[in-house]
Formats: structure tokens, C-alpha cells, sequence
């Protein structure tokens, strides 16, 4: 039924393949750390712009907490005009009353995954992040290691990590803005922290304020809210969604005035 094959060759298959794109993406022009809704639409944007694009998930699933609503039930809410970001993905809703929508998590999360993979984005799952590169003021990159690692008893998890360098980071880390965090802790950022739900309030001030935060770092998603101190919004995803997409247009501003130019930067 089946073509034979040894097993060898499958290792062989495996190795090959990811050694070729990941020595490919050690520079990239992109950087997002975090695969949640906001992280995953903003690599779909950039990679469909043609920008060479990484995303980096600690967690063997992506999607964080797109693949559910609130209280363990997977049936996620949206606001209008979210409804705009659903018919482009293809992700099927129904209208709980007017101006409020819900989709099937699963299925929308299964959907935006794809589409960032359509796109071209490449991703680092069970890949934790743990710091920064920071050089001239700017963030170039981050320092990374296998996620398992820091489950490991102290006498053995000494693992070096390596770095990735890339024109512009994002960080989709979710309420623990990791990235963001890894500068406070050096005072290179100032960073306030969520504050209490009002669903109302957060998700057009999320939007607002997704931007630089730092030269070479953009927050996005529920991070903007820990650095900024906007109200927690629950399980509502617009402003996830439109986030991510802001987030990329931001990224491509500031890559177009300070170009990164990975694919020379490799070959050299």
C-alpha cells in the first residue's frame, strides 16, 4: 500500500529539511514571538508583503488562546467589524445578537494557522524565547532555546541557547509581554501592567496603542494591554485580530526605513 522506505532515510528527511530553512531564517526581517491570534495575523500580513518572517511559539500547539473561549468552552466571541477579518479568513460565524458574533474555536483557530503558513510565515514551536539581541539602542533579534529546557533539574538544563537576528521583533507573548519584560528588567522600557476587564474599553485602546515600543520592537495583542496598563478584554478576539494586522503595518513602516536586507545579510 505503502512506498518502502528505511527508517534512516525518514531521519534523513527530517534532519535535511529543517536544517535548510532554519539555517535560511537565522536572519530574517521578521521576528514575532508568540502564535496567538494576534502574532499568527500579523506573520500572515507580513509574509504575504513578501517580508522573510519567523514566528516562535514556547508551546508544542499554536494558536494560544484563539482554540477556546472563556471558562473552557470553545466558542469564541467577536465584535463588529470583526466580522470583516472573519469573511477574509473564511472562518465561519453567526450573529449572537447585533454587533456581537461567535465562531467555533477549533475551526477559526485551524484556519488562521493555515492561512500564516499559506502565506510563507516559517515557525519555531517548543521554542522558548530568552532575551534579547539588543545592539545601538535597538533590538535585533532574540535569544532562543528548546522550550523543554527549562523543565530540566538545575544540574542539567546549563543548555547555551543561540540567537536569531532579524530587522524588527514582535512581541505576541500575550499578558507576559516577554519580550517587552526582558527590557524593563534592564530599565530599557518603562511598562505599566493589564488592568481590570472592561471589554469595552481594552479592545479599541489595544488597537490604538499596537505599535513601537521600543526601536526594533512592536507589541501586539494582549501584551500592548501589560505594557500600557489597558483593561483585560476576556474572551472577545477583535481586537486581537485587528492588533495583529496593525502590528504588521507597523513592522513594514519601520522595515522600509531601516531595511534589514536578510537574504544579503545570509549569503555574506
Amino acid at each position: 500500500m505503502f512506498h518502502p522506505v528505511s527508517e534512516a532515510k525518514i531521519s534523513k528527511a527530517i534532519v535535511s529539511e529543517f536544517s535548510r530553512w532554519f539555517n535560511d531564517y537565522i536572519i530574517c526581517d521578521v521576528i514575532i514571538v508568540g502564535a496567538g491570534p494576534s502574532g499568527l495575523l500579523a506573520g500572515r500580513d507580513l509574509a504575504r508583503e513578501g517580508f522573510k518572517t519567523l514566528i516562535i511559539e514556547a508551546n508544542n500547539y499554536l494558536g494560544g488562546g484563539f482554540w477556546m473561549g472563556g471558562y473552557l468552552m470553545n466558542t469564541l466571541t467577536f465584535r463588529a467589524p470583526s466580522q470583516e477579518i472573519l469573511d477574509e479568513l473564511k472562518i465561519p460565524y453567526k450573529e449572537a445578537e447585533e454587533g456581537l458574533y461567535t465562531a467555533d474555536g477549533p475551526n477559526a483557530c485551524s484556519k488562521l494557522i493555515s492561512a500564516a503558513c499559506d502565506a510563507g510565515v516559517k515557525i519555531l514551536n517548543m521554542t522558548k524565547f530568552d532575551d534579547v539581541v539588543y545592539r545601538k539602542k535597538k533590538v535585533e533579534g532574540v535569544v532562543i532555546n528548546w522550550a523543554p529546557v527549562s523543565t530540566l533539574p538545575r544540574q542539567v538544563n546549563c543548555v547555551d541557547p543561540i540567537s536569531l537576528e532579524s530587522g524588527v521583533v514582535i512581541d505576541a507573548t500575550g499578558h507576559d509581554a516577554c519580550v517587552c519584560r526582558s527590557l524593563e528588567e534592564r530599565k530599557l522600557l518603562k511598562m505599566a501592567d493589564f488592568g481590570p476587564m472592561d471589554a469595552n474599553t481594552s479592545e479599541s485602546l489595544l488597537v490604538e496603542k499596537t505599535g513601537l515600543v521600543s526601536p526594533g520592537l512592536i507589541a501586539t495583542g494582549m501584551a500592548v494591554s501589560t505594557v500600557f496598563g489597558i483593561p483585560r478584554m476576556g474572551p472577545t478576539f477583535g481586537g486581537m485580530l485587528f492588533s495583529g494586522k496593525k502590528a504588521a503595518q507597523e513592522a513594514a513602516k519601520f522595515l522600509a526605513k531601516n531595511p534589514c536586507h536578510a537574504k544579503e545579510k545570509i549569503s555574506s
